[in-house]
């Protein structure tokens, strides 16, 4: 833990975890035709996840994080470089990825109990089995005796919880989320995500978060990676080395905010540089 003037740890991104990778992603290179010509969105992503970590990814609008999420999620192909899950390398959806986005994703005609269970019925899971593993994660996230409510009658961090809870319930090796408290107000925000941080602490799921939050990646975070504006790279991995849980004083605690100015400091070049280009942009329109 940084005590005094010292400063965060930093780790550079092609440092080889000690435990053998659950998810490996090397050199990822992609681009898009715009009708303002080709643009170059990730170039050369390479980091990879222990079983169990959390890693957060943050950077500035446009410089795909989102691109990335959906690569490694197989919802895009044409791009270069390798995604491999416990050292298989991957092309399109895997079965041990899950994902969370920031939409509304629940089912408005099913009830709390039949959206969780609901990628466990397509499994083929008995009714009675299913039912019993839905609820447990209901209870997980905190949603005990709402089993029987439907989306419409919860607010939307509930809602929120609910698709957490069903992606959770097929029990993948690797846990995706796009932004997903970013509609939620900053209290609801910092509740959900230590909710989401004891289930992940209990389960040992290993979870990759992209968020646009720098309280959120450091509360939630055993490493946060640091991309550039467009084309997205790799500037900087940094290490949270604070104490879990990380409680109230944990996120209060002055080592808790050099973090946030480390990764600001690094952040706020890169947002100005795609401040300036947005401006550029508009101008030309």
């Amino acid at each position: 833990m940084m005590t005094g003037s010292e400063g965060p740890k930093l780790r550079a991104s092609d440092t080889v975890r000690s435990a053998q990778p659950v998810l490996t992603i090397k050199h990822i290179v992609m681009g898009f035709n715009t009708r303002e010509g080709a643009i170059k969105a990730v170039d050369g992503i390479s980091f990879d996840m222990a079983p169990g970590e959390f890693v957060s990814i943050i950077g500035p609008s446009g410089c795909g994080k989102s691109t990335l999420f959906n690569i490694v999620g197989g919802l895009l192909r044409g791009y270069d470089g390798e995604v491999a899950v416990g050292g298989e390398q991957i092309s399109g959806p895997h079965p041990g990825i899950g994902m969370v986005f920031q939409e509304e994703s629940t089912f408005p005609w099913r009830t709390v109990l039949d959206n969780v269970a609901f990628p466990l019925e397509i499994q083929g899971i008995a009714k009675e089995e299913r039912y019993a593993r839905a609820r447990r994660f209901i209870q997980m996230v905190g949603l005990d005796g709402f089993e029987k409510r439907f989306p419409s009658e919860l607010s939307g961090g509930m809602r929120q919880r609910v698709a957490i809870a069903r992606t959770l319930a097929f029990q993948p090796k690797i846990l995706l989320m796009d932004e997903p408290f970013g509609a939620l107000d900053e209290q609801t925000r910092l509740l959900l995500g230590g909710k989401v941080l004891q289930i992940q602490q209990e389960l040992m799921q290993t979870t990759l978060l992209i968020t646009h939050s720098i309280t959120e990646a450091v509360q939630l975070s055993d490493r946060v990676v640091i991309m550039t504006y467009r084309p997205g790279k790799v500037k900087r991995i940094i290490d949270i080395d604070l104490p879990r849980p990380r409680t109230s004083e944990v996120v209060s605690s002055d080592a808790f905010g050099r973090y946030v100015a480390a990764i600001w400091n690094d952040l706020r070049d890169e947002a100005s540089r795609g401040m300036t280009d947005s401006e550029a942009r508009g101008r030309e329109d």
